[in-house]
């Protein structure tokens, strides 16, 4: 019996076959449709997970392109998979596929809020990192304004990509009574920021809230259960990092009055 290879395995040699389906050289944007998916898994008996999402999720967001999809990419240049309408998907070529912190930066200490109650119970890496940012205001520091999460996991459609989902969205108003959508995209584990989330996001208030300023915020967990945030935007059609900083949840006992004093510098 031949050994099944492992899930990320599977995913790439399901992309792999898809992807030169369509491309060809020269070629710096194609689409292709969702039942693809299902059609190459059984030309290559591979087992599909009950999501068929899951597949694009982890190109997304979790594992590298196979090495001859990668091959094909002209210098400085990335392939990502999109949303293109109802079930399709597109792979186009951008400069960055993902954000990733910034190991030198440092980090600013905060008295961790956060319900004991809440940290026994949070279900996984996501739901944690979006109940710290939450409950630790941590979206009112790093943007200086005043906001309220509106909702979580906000399932809608974005004209041109299709379905979408935003992990918490939150409203926000700033002391000269200005008002702001802010999505948030939370990644923890071995989850990476993505841009295909982003750009969506930022697409979802430019058609639902076209009179508000859009700030659209990442928020990775990194070792010692540091927060990063970045405040990302969209610039010639490609994902710029406007800031990023670092956040520590510590025990108040924990905070340093010199550190403190240097912030305010």
């Amino acid at each position: 019996m031949a050994k099944v290879p492992p899930r990320e395995n599977r995913y790439k040699l399901l992309i792999e076959k898809i992807f030169f389906d369509h491309f060809e050289p020269g070629t710096t944007a194609f689409e292709f449709a969702r039942k693809e998916i299902e059609t190459v898994a059984a030309a290559l008996d591979i087992k599909l997970p009950k999501n068929l999402g899951d597949v694009i999720y982890a190109l997304r967001y979790r594992i590298d392109y196979p090495d001859s999809i990668k091959a094909t990419q002209p210098e400085g240049r990335n392939w990502i998979i999109e949303g293109a309408g109802r079930a399709g998907y597109r792979f186009r070529l951008v400069k960055t596929q993902r954000i990733l912190p910034r190991p030198d930066l440092v980090r600013v200490l905060i008295p961790d809020a956060t319900p004991e109650l809440i940290r026994a119970y949070a279900l996984d890496d996501e739901q944690a990192l979006l109940a710290i940012v939450r409950y630790n205001r941590l979206i009112d520091t790093f943007l200086g304004l005043t906001t309220y999460s509106l909702q979580n996991h906000l399932r809608t459609t974005v004209n041109g990509i299709g379905q979408i989902e935003i992990d918490e969205l939150y409203v926000g108003i700033d002391k000269r009574g200005c008002h702001y959508v802010i999505p948030v995209q939370a990644k923890g584990g071995k989850d990476q920021i993505g841009i295909v989330q982003t750009t969506q996001d930022i697409r979802f208030v430019e058609q639902k809230f076209s009179g508000l300023r859009c700030r659209a915020i990442s928020a990775q967990f990194m070792e010692e259960g540091v927060v990063a945030l970045f405040e990302l935007t969209l610039q010639d059609d490609e994902i710029r990092i406007i800031d990023e900083r670092h956040y520590k949840l510590v025990s108040a006992d924990q905070i340093d009055q010199t550190a403190i004093r240097r912030y305010t510098d």
